[in-house]
């Protein structure tokens, strides 16, 4: 008898992905010159969504504001892979046209670098909405820099974030998706390795015709707030205000940093868990680069390509990894949570097959025609539906 998956077989999932394997060389993946593998953009069931984040339980959010914010990020895990994932569940009047959503998140999902928290599939299922990226265990810039724990984040990693930003912007730029939606300290994630990456999420607005700026009005670009309407260099005028951010350790107001540098009391900017970390000149060179972001007239700002060529002249301690800057141990993960199983999963997972076939048999369960007459044939065609699942 062939190996086959029947009604209720445990293998019905494997119909629901479609995953292959993604390469790409876009970034130098850390000077190794190896090209880095990545899922392929898959669309999921919202069945398989649900399983991933224990039901969109509260427990699972990740999101700054909890279940209070308009679009929750949930943490989950794929059941299929293992990997862990972030799931952004969208307003339900978000994205009413599941056609412009899917041809949104297809464009987004197409990029792939090293740089990003990529976007690896979605979901678009009645009135769900939702994106899956890469889960990054290790906290956002914002939590690093203005709510720190054990130790103020290094002037060498805050250096390094500024490069690996502006190396994301101008990989996204290079693929035609220059728009990012409310750049901030929130985007910015950590990996595993403690390497900074840029949230998929914000190439994405969170609503077809929503708006691209939620912060405080003081830090969001003088021609959106004339025009209503994102162009690259008010991307490059938010990726100013990070840099204010990383020299201060605060959010500081565009308008009050700029103010301390026309006086030329630029080391007031500087947040005082770095005095005697850093030279002068480099922070002088940091603020110097700020300001030009942070023209008022946007054809005077610097473009992303130009900010990586700035950057890549003031870092220090490149041959240092950045969990050894930022004190994370190497590779850690986040840690596994319980998994709550059915009398059915368990029976699974014990590999006890009579109890399998008495639940489906309880449940209704059908062999193919003259099987389910034969006592053992049905524990025959369950120990080989068995085995292809798990051996394929």
């Amino acid at each position: 008898m062939g190996a086959r998956c029947s009604k209720f077989s445990i293998c019905w999932f494997q119909s629901h992905l479609k995953a292959t394997v993604l390469e790409s060389s876009d970034l130098d993946n850390g000077g190794k010159g190896e090209k880095q593998t990545w899922p392929s953009f898959t669309e999921f069931s919202l069945e398989h969504m649900k399983a991933a984040t224990n039901g969109f339980s509260s427990d699972n959010i990740v999101s700054e504001h909890g279940e209070k914010a308009p679009n929750v990020v949930y943490k989950g895990k794929l059941l299929k892979n293992d990997l862990w994932v972030a799931v952004k569940r969208f307003n339900k009047f978000a994205w009413p046209d599941p056609r412009q959503f899917l041809e949104e998140a297809r464009a987004v999902g197409s990029l792939r670098s090293e740089r990003l928290a990529n976007l690896i599939g979605c979901c678009c299922e009645g009135e769900e909405r939702l994106l899956v990226a890469e889960f990054m265990p290790h906290e956002t810039l914002a939590k690093h820099l203005f709510h720190w724990e054990n130790q103020p984040m290094k002037w060498a990693m805050r250096l390094r974030v500024a490069l690996y930003l502006a190396q994301a912007l101008e990989y996204c730029s290079s693929k035609g998706r220059a728009l990012y939606h409310d750049l901030n300290a929130y985007r910015i994630l950590f990996d595993n390795d403690g390497n900074p990456r840029l949230s998929c999420f914000g190439l994405m607005k969170n609503s077809r015709d929503g708006k691209s700026y939620s912060t405080n009005l003081a830090f969001t670009p003088p021609e959106y707030l004339r025009t209503g309407r994102v162009t690259a260099e008010s991307v490059v005028y938010s990726f100013g205000t990070l840099l204010l951010d990383l020299m201060s350790g605060k959010h500081i107001p565009p308008s009050h940093a700029l103010d301390l540098i026309r006086g030329k009391n630029f080391l007031m900017l500087m947040d005082s868990a770095l005095e005697g970390h850093f030279s002068n000149d480099d922070g002088a060179e940091l603020v110097r680069l700020a300001s030009r972001c942070l023209q008022y007239e946007a054809r005077e700002r610097p473009n992303a390509k130009s900010l990586v060529v700035s950057l890549m002249s003031v870092q220090k301690e490149a041959e240092v990894p950045s969990y050894v800057l930022m004190g994370i141990p190497q590779g850690t993960t986040s840690p596994k949570q319980p998994l709550s199983l059915t009398p059915f999963g368990e029976a699974c997972l014990r590999f006890d097959l009579t109890a399998i076939h008495e639940i489906l048999e309880e449940k209704g369960y059908q062999d193919d025609e003259g099987i389910a007459n034969e006592p053992n044939a049905g524990h025959l065609e369950l120990q080989e539906t068995w085995r292809y699942c798990f051996s394929s």
